[in-house]
């Protein structure tokens, strides 16, 4: 049937195409929004010249081996004094905490609208876990949180350890991108039980910049309680 169809079409012409052209509607892309380098320097609260000094940079083997980095980074890694260092470091930790508090914000409204939405579903769940609450922001009472990202096979050994002891525990994955798929794959190729998550003895859960607010020291895996009101690592 098709074929006949395309047989008998007859062919389109340049007028005709030309035609077809002028007349089908057009749909322009709007302009793209260009930012001045004075703009770009002000959100990250540097000055013109220090801009200007990260663009030159950023035209060396700097830009060529991390092309993706931030100015703060670059300037501070490229720092030609003591003094220029600190002023990076302060900088990079104003604008990350700034960074982490908007997460946050968005995170405990996030947390609020599933809750009032969707009460009784479980966010992220294995094959074979069924429903189940899933707390939001801090662990409770004697069970620990622990922090872990993906392809980290001492992440996998720490988990593995803290299952067999039985202890109670809330797993945060960093760098998870809210993407429950991510989560599951790596709960279940870390061997993660799932009568433990039906039973609530572990959560699954989205870092969603925890880790970053925490401020502690060290690589992950990290496994943390909170004594006295402080975060600690254990």
């Amino acid at each position: 049937m098709i074929a006949a169809l395309l047989a008998g079409a007859a062919p389109v012409t340049v007028a005709q195409h030309a035609t077809l052209s002028a007349t089908a509607p057009t749909h322009e892309r709007p302009a793209a929004i260009i930012r001045s380098d004075e703009e770009l320097a002000r959100d990250w609260g540097l000055g013109s010249e220090e801009w200007a000094h990260y663009k030159e940079l950023m035209q060396g083997p700097l830009g060529v081996h991390s092309p993706n980095i931030d100015p703060l980074t670059a300037l501070g890694i490229e720092a030609r004094s003591d003094e220029e260092r600190r002023r990076y470091a302060e900088l990079q930790v104003q604008v990350e905490a700034r960074r982490v508090e908007k997460l946050l914000a968005y995170q405990r409204a996030y947390d609020a609208a599933w809750q009032r939405l969707y009460p009784d579903r479980q966010r992220v769940v294995l094959p074979g876990v069924g429903t189940a609450t899933v707390p939001t922001i801090t662990p409770h009472g004697e069970r620990i949180a622990v922090f872990v990202k993906d392809v980290c096979p001492a992440c996998d050994r720490v988990v593995e350890r803290l299952q067999a002891a039985g202890t109670v525990f809330d797993l945060y994955m960093v760098g998870s991108r809210q993407d429950d798929a991510r989560i599951r794959r790596w709960a279940t190729q870390a061997g993660i039980d799932p009568a433990k998550v039906r039973a609530r003895a572990i959560t699954l859960n989205h870092d969603a910049g925890r880790w970053l607010a925490l401020g502690l020291p060290g690589d992950l895996p990290a496994v943390v309680r909170e004594v006295n009101g402080q975060w600690q690592r254990q």
